[in-house]
Order: structure tokens, then C-alpha cells, then sequence
């Protein structure tokens, strides 16, 4: 039997990048996903794979800043497949500008998607997991179930150029490690895995034309200068940046029984880049 047979894994921003790389990593061990993207076509392509490969998955297109999200999103699974296991708060993107430049809308922004809506649908998630867990542990029952929210080196040690990004990614820390100590007793492991340099469309090098992604309403200018990127590779000990599948598989350790006495951890997947 795979390691999350039957488990139920909800994954915000899995319609492309990290996000899809863990949806699939999840499903190939068993899991039934709840897919998350603002763009319907991209969720039902990843629901559609994870169904070829021989596991379930629904799509819950939604952006994941919208006040109400979090419940939908819970209800999506409760509904679809009877059970929360698996949440990872992995939807995010960067808005980068030096502080000086940087508007109260941009600062929010990135605090909304990074820090907010992780926080809204954990909170909701408890109106399910608490009773759920509490029964089962009346009756005897081992059930651990997972929560990985996805933070980055910036949110660790800071980047120029990237306050409210990393200010973002830094309260999801704290954020961790206090439902770490709230759910406990419910036998929920909550940890947190940061991120390095991944190679992923946000992080791709850039041409002698801006790339840019589409975020709601907001055009947002994306990729890396080459020259950057070379730099970047020369401080990694590993010397390159991480796949999306070696990202995924970071955070499926967190998901695995394997975890099951870890908690309120910070996980660090940058290929030996400490800053």
C-alpha cells in the first residue's frame, strides 16, 4: 500500500509549478487531491493527469485572497471525498520593488496571499479537523494528519528588493509554529517548508522582453536576469537551483507517516544555501 492511501490532500496554487510538482508527488503516493488555480483550464489539466495516473482529484478554482476561500475550498473536500488530511498552503507569487517604491497596495498584496489566506483556511479547516479528531481518538484511533505551509530563504533571512514578499513569508513561521502548539493534542503535525532557488516560470531567466503573469486583475512582471541566476548557482553548495519534483519531494517528507512526532518545523530546501 502507497504511504497516503486514501489520504485527502488539499494543495492551494496546484494548477502549475511547485504547486502541480506536489499535487503529483502527493497523488503518486496514494492521495485524493483537491486542486487550487485561479485559471480553470490549467486545474482541470492537473485534476486530469492525477485521474490518468491512477488517483482521484476534483479542481476548486478560486483565488485563494477572496474572503470566503477558505471555506469553499474545506468544503471541497469534505463534500467531495469525506476527510481532510493534507493541507499545504503553497499559493503565492512575487511583487518585488525596493521599500522605497513599494505602495501600501503591493505591501498588502503580498501579506493577503502569503500570510491571510493560509490563515483563513486553517481556520477553517478546524471547524472539521477538531471534531473529526476528537472522535477519533475517543475510539482509539492513530490518525495524523498534515499541515505544510510553504515559506522561502526570504522569509527566513530577508531580500533586497522583496519586503512585503518576505515579510509575508515570514509570518507564516510564526504562523507554524503556533498551530504547531494548538493542534497538537489533535494529532496534527504542522510544519513549514522554505524554499530556495527553484527553477519555475516565476524564476525563469529573463529575455530582452519582460515576461509577465497574470494575477487576478494585476500584471505582474516575472523572471530573473542570467546574470543573477549565475550568481545564485555560485552560492548554492549544490551548484543550481532545485526542480519543482525536488521541491515537491521536500514537502511530501512532511506529509509521509515518517513525520508523524515532527512538528512546528522549518524545513529548508535550498541545496545548502544558508544565508
Amino acid at each position: 500500500m502507497k504511504k497516503l492511501q486514501n489520504k485527502v490532500a488539499l494543495v492551494t496554487g496546484s494548477g502549475r509549478g511547485i504547486g502541480r510538482a506536489i499535487a503529483l508527488k502527493l497523488a503518486n503516493e496514494g492521495a485524493k487531491i483537491v486542486v487550487n488555480d485561479l485559471d480553470k483550464d490549467v486545474a482541470a489539466e492537473t485534476v486530469q493527469t492525477i485521474k490518468d495516473t491512477g488517483s482521484d482529484a476534483v479542481a476548486c478554482v478560486g483565488d485563494v485572497t477572496v474572503s470566503d476561500f477558505g471555506k469553499q475550498f474545506i468544503n471541497c473536500a469534505a463534500e467531495n471525498f469525506g476527510a481532510v488530511d493534507i493541507i499545504v498552503n503553497n499559493a503565492g507569487y512575487p511583487w518585488d520593488t525596493v521599500i522605497q517604491k513599494m505602495t501600501d497596495e503591493q505591501f498588502q498584496a503580498m501579506l493577503d496571499v502569503h500570510t491571510v489566506a493560509p490563515f483563513r483556511i486553517l481556520r477553517a479547516a478546524a471547524d472539521f479537523i477538531r471534531p473529526a479528531a476528537k472522535q477519533e481518538i475517543e475510539e482509539g484511533k492513530e490518525n495524523y494528519r498534515k499541515v505544510v505551509n510553504i515559506s522561502s530563504i526570504a522569509g527566513l533571512y530577508g531580500n533586497a528588493g522583496q519586503m512585503g514578499y518576505a515579510a509575508g513569508k515570514s509570518a507564516l513561521v510564526g504562523m507554524t509554529r503556533t498551530l504547531a502548539k494548538e493542534w497538537g493534542r489533535y494529532n496534527v503535525n504542522v510544519n513549514c517548508v522554505a524554499f530556495g532557488y527553484i527553477k519555475t516560470r516565476i524564476t525563469e531567466p529573463l529575455g530582452e522582453e519582460k515576461s509577465v503573469a497574470q494575477v487576478g486583475n494585476r500584471s505582474i512582471n516575472i523572471g530573473i536576469p542570467p546574470e543573477m541566476i549565475k550568481g545564485m548557482n555560485r552560492m548554492i553548495p549544490m551548484g543550481r537551483g532545485g526542480t519543482p519534483e525536488e521541491a515537491a519531494g521536500a514537502v511530501y517528507l512532511m506529509c509521509s507517516p515518517e513525520s508523524n512526532y515532527i512538528s512546528g518545523q522549518v524545513l529548508l530546501a535550498a541545496g545548502g544555501l544558508t544565508m
